[in-house]
Formats: C-alpha cells, structure tokens, sequence
C-alpha cells in the first residue's frame, strides 16, 4: 500500500468512527481521542487529517452536502408538488440522505448548540434546501401556509420519524410521509391507484 493509499484509508477510518461515535455518543461528548481508539489509529494520526473536531464535522458536511445535491441531480426530478410522483421522488431523496448522514446532522445540530459558525451553517443549509424547494409549491393553488412554514412542517415531520422510528422501512415511510404531504399540501386525497 502506498503512503497516499495509507492516509486515505485513515483518514476514512477517522470519519467512520467519528460517525459511529457521533451516532451512539453524541458530538459534543466525543473527544479526539476516542475517535481515534474507534478508528484504530494514534492519537497522532488524527492531526494529520484534521486540525480539529470542528474540521472533521466540515468533511462529513462536505460529504452530506455532495450527496444531497447528488440526488437533486438524479433522472427522475419533476418540480410540481400536485404531483404525488414530484413528492414521492423527493420524500424518498430526502429520507435516504438523511437517514445516511444521521450522525452527520445530529452533529451538525449538537454542534449548532455550542458554535455560532455551526449554528450559521445549520441556518444557511435549511435556507438552502427552502431555497431549492420553493418552485416545487408555486404549482400548488392552495398552500395550507406559507411556502416555508409549509416547507419546515414538511422536514420536521421527516426529520422526527426518522429520529423516533429509525427501524421503519424506508418504503413504509416514504409510503406513509408522500400521502400525508399529497393531502396536506393539495387538501385532497391521494389518488386511488397509486403506489
């Protein structure tokens, strides 16, 4: 194995573990020094990838971010929320980065807590996805609120089932959210024949 190949490979043994830790222990009650031991490597080790915890969090959101914007790109996209099929895609999108990147955004969170820059990084990353989302409404004649009140309804309801019930399976879920967002957003049923 090269020297390049061998830091690469630490270096993504640190980020495992550091999700694996932020998942189990939380961000702020993890130290340097436990993701380390987790990952298998020096104390050391750890500098040479990052300078700081805070650092290590920037590459997971980098890595969250990437595969966020991935799915926005992906075949499939429509932008019409009177289409059920326009808000399975994007339930479906949504539940599955976040349900990757769990560990990611509870620290995101956690961190937001304690750190302003954080807390400005968790603020501009809603604004970002309200951004994103705000043309998927105007086709909707009759939003039961404001497009971000009916946008921030819509992430808390995904965001609290994934938290509360991590165990659903994910067709269930995007199943079960993609019907009430339909009937919420549209104030009618969902139609018959639809999967």
């Amino acid at each position: 194995m090269t020297r390049a190949e061998q830091a690469a490979d630490t270096r993504a043994a640190l980020i495992e573990a550091a999700k694996r830790l932020f998942a189990t222990r939380g961000y702020l009650n993890t130290r340097i020094t436990e993701i380390t031991a987790e990952a298998g490597r020096s104390a050391g080790s750890f500098y040479n990838h990052f300078t700081s915890k805070e650092e290590l969090l920037e590459a997971l959101l980098a890595d969250f971010t990437a595969a966020s914007d991935e799915m926005a790109a992906a075949p499939g996209h429509k932008a019409d929320f009177t289409d059920p099929e326009a808000i399975r895609y994007h339930v479906a999108a949504y539940w599955r980065v976040h349900q990757e990147h769990a560990p990611t955004l509870l620290a995101l969170r956690q961190a937001a807590l304690v750190n302003e820059d954080f807390a400005r990084t968790l603020s501009r990353y809603r604004r970002s996805q309200f951004d994103d989302l705000a043309d998927h409404l105007a086709h909707v004649p009759d939003l039961p609120a404001s497009p971000e009140v009916s946008l921030t309804v819509l992430a808390t309801m995904i965001d609290s089932l994934a938290q509360l019930w991590p165990e659903v399976p994910e067709s269930e879920a995007v199943e079960v959210i993609t019907r009430f967002v339909y009937r919420a957003l549209n104030g009618r049923d969902y139609p018959a024949g639809r999967a």
